[in-house]
């Protein structure tokens, strides 16, 4: 059934006004009933919730062309916008849509003035994207901190890195082949200390782990719906703490970040007052209607009660795995997320073969990688690790 056009989209519905029904949730999910799915931190499972709002998207496309732009797809647009603000929590005017995280972090660093600093701090176990933007500027000195164990970074190596030369301590909420949620609240106090911005890839933690952005400090954060928030690929969320919205004019820019844009006056640039002056043109209306889709059962279900769920998966691969011989590398408890990595002499191999029985996961060098979400059951998490593991043996 397609999504109404007057849907309310403003407000989330948490899981405090229901119990969660598992079947329920699995029932929007087609590839559920035709694979084990535990790949969520590659892409998250497509909904009928999105593809009501997609096909909705194309019929009144079919109907009324470009004249739906301003009777329902802008609209949409900011629908989104207040969900997302909303479920990180942030307020709408924060909150810029872009076509990807690259492009998210490629604005930020050029829209910061370096001034006297020139050093920026990234990790060994970031995204490589996230270096990348300043590895391609001679002028930066990029200072790439390495992990004791594999696994985590310890926020002293950040105190001890940052200094009155630190532009931006740029780093991951959660290390992509770790599974390690990083206290980006202890990082934004680290580099705010030294006069340095704090710039947070959360591509792999929105969605998955507790989020209040307003309370943690930090300066920037990059997210989209790609992964864990069900929603799709062409599109990312771009916070930015409102005391620094309207100091900043980036130098990569827009007709969508322009105050007068229907205006057409190439002699009148004004910024928007708010986060909207970051955006970098036409969003991917086709990944804004699916993205609405993903975020409404994500807010429907309540980060609670994902979370505990995750925890639950997670625990019964861990004691699976382990009780199988499969080695893990493995974040301490309190510090996990929804991400596993398991030690494999052939990965690739390892991922086809699960993919014959019907199991989807993913690897990077060295390791198999599972990432089971809120919609997955013990029994999809016991089937993999004993496919796994006789593919191991």
């Amino acid at each position: 059934m397609p999504p109404a056009a007057d849907r309310p989209t403003s407000e989330a519905t948490t899981s405090e006004s229901k119990a969660f029904d598992l079947d329920a949730a699995r029932a929007n999910f087609p590839i559920l009933s035709r694979r084990s799915y535990l790949n969520s931190c590659s892409l998250g499972a497509l909904s009928t919730r999105s593809e009501a709002y997609l096909d909705e998207f194309q019929e009144r496309w079919h109907d009324m062309g470009a004249s739906a732009w301003y009777r329902h797809w802008l609209g949409r647009v900011e629908d989104l916008r207040g969900r997302v603000a909303n479920f990180w929590g942030s307020t709408p005017e924060e909150v810029a849509l872009m076509p990807s995280v690259s492009a998210a972090l490629s604005v930020i660093t050029q829209s910061v003035p370096a001034e006297n600093r020139n050093r920026v701090i990234c990790t060994e176990l970031d995204f490589p994207t996230l270096a990348y933007q300043w590895a391609v500027k001679p002028e930066i000195e990029l200072v790439v901190l390495k992990s004791p164990d594999g696994i985590r970074i310890d926020p002293e190596q950040f105190a001890a890195a940052v200094d009155e030369r630190t532009l931006f301590l740029a780093t991951s909420h959660v290390f992509f082949t770790t599974g390690y949620e990083q206290d980006i609240k202890k990082l934004a106090d680290i580099a705010r200390a030294a006069g340095a911005y704090s710039l947070i890839d959360g591509y792999q933690g929105a969605g998955q782990v507790p989020l209040t952005l307003s309370e943690t400090g930090v300066d920037f954060y990059a997210g989209g719906p790609l992964k864990w928030l069900c929603g799709g690929p062409g599109l990312a969320y771009l916070y930015v703490r409102d005391e620094l919205i309207q100091r900043l004019e980036p130098r990569i820019t827009s007709w969508f970040a322009t105050n007068r844009q229907f205006d057409f006056d190439l002699d009148g640039f004004e910024y928007r007052p708010d986060a909207r002056r970051f955006e970098m043109g036409t969003p991917s209306l086709p990944t804004v209607h699916t993205a609405l889709g993903g975020q409404e059962l994500i807010d429907e279900v309540g980060i609670e009660t994902i979370v505990a769920r995750n925890r639950g998966l997670i625990d019964r691969l861990i004691g699976r795995a382990t009780d199988a011989g499969l080695r893990l590398r493995l974040p301490e408890a309190e510090h996990r997320t929804a991400i596993v990595m398991v030690h494999h002499d052939d990965p690739p191999g390892a991922v086809r073969h699960l993919a014959d029985h019907g199991v989807i996961v993913d690897h990077r060098p060295g390791f198999v990688r599972v990432s089971p979400h809120y919609y997955n059951t013990e029994e999809e998490v016991d089937r993999c690790v004993d496919v796994l593991a006789a593919f191991s043996a």
